[in-house]
């Protein structure tokens, strides 16, 4: 008698777990601002834990529209996706116990101490060696001292995709080093406005060149941007028709000038606090 044939296991995508995966709510993320919760999300004999941020638990914001931070959550995903650097980890909307909301695959952080820091505050008016200066910082008691990030290329990466996307809120606590040197950036909410938002810690490009490798990722990002092209249509669906048009602006001044953005001084340039 022939042995029955062996079926292979199925391949499930972590977009197909994210999406279309039973979410169980495992916590609260207490210190945020709108609501976070921790889950486990299981599908066809796969499973994985995931940050789940209901549009029902987000705080309404003056500058942008209610219910809608979700969507640029997802969006700021996709345009990383496009750039090829994947700055950010898989993200869907999709529904959830709470309704319809954002659901990004949890990444599990290096212990502290186990990567080199991204951000330190240190004596003296110039920085070390393999830092960029962003700027004077109060430490208590009337002193002050200076802020620096790592002259790291992946965060100058997204350093860009910031400038991008219009980060308005790139605080250190979204930044996470993960195992194998992999660097992530998470809290995407306040994005893809169409005024100038950017505010962000990684200033210490701030009008220096744009290596050539950014230079070719902008400018096929461009083409992804264009009229009916995937990501347009993918954008299309998540933010509106100005904010799509906004990045194709930002991405053509950026191709046009050259360098990294410098504060605009409309703006708060430091997110507060910036942690």
């Amino acid at each position: 008698m022939p042995a029955p044939e062996r079926i292979p296991p199925r391949s499930v995508t972590v977009a197909d777990l994210l999406a279309k995966g039973e979410l169980t709510v495992r916590g609260q993320i207490r210190e945020a601002s709108n609501a976070v919760l921790y889950c486990s999300v299981s599908y066809d004999g796969e499973e994985a834990h995931c940050v789940y941020k209901p549009v029902a638990g987000e705080r309404p914001l003056w500058d942008f529209p209610d219910g809608t931070l979700a969507q640029r959550e997802v969006a700021a995903y996709e345009v990383s996706e496009a750039t090829g650097w994947a700055l950010v980890p898989p993200t869907v909307l999709r529904d959830g116990p709470y309704g319809q909301g954002m659901c990004q695959l949890w990444i599990e952080s290096e212990e502290e101490g186990a990567a080199p820091p991204l951000l330190a505050l240190v004596e003296g008016e110039e920085p070390d060696d393999g830092w960029k200066a962003v700027g004077f910082a109060e430490v208590g008691e009337g002193r002050t001292a200076l802020l620096v990030h790592a002259d790291d290329e992946r965060l100058r990466r997204l350093a860009v995709l910031d400038a991008v996307i219009n980060n308005g809120d790139r605080k250190g606590g979204h930044l996470l080093s993960a195992a194998g040197g992999k660097l992530y950036g998470i809290d995407h909410g306040v994005t893809f406005n169409v005024d100038d938002k950017l505010r962000t810690l990684l200033w210490g490009w701030a009008g220096d060149p744009l290596p050539a490798e950014v230079l070719e990722v902008l400018a096929r990002l461009e083409e992804a941007l264009a009229e009916s092209a995937p990501l347009a249509t993918r954008l299309a669906e998540l933010i509106t028709a100005a904010e799509t048009d906004a990045v194709r602006a930002r991405v053509r001044e950026l191709l046009r000038t050259g360098q990294h953005p410098q504060p605009s001084g409309q703006w708060p340039a430091i997110p507060w606090p910036p942690v």
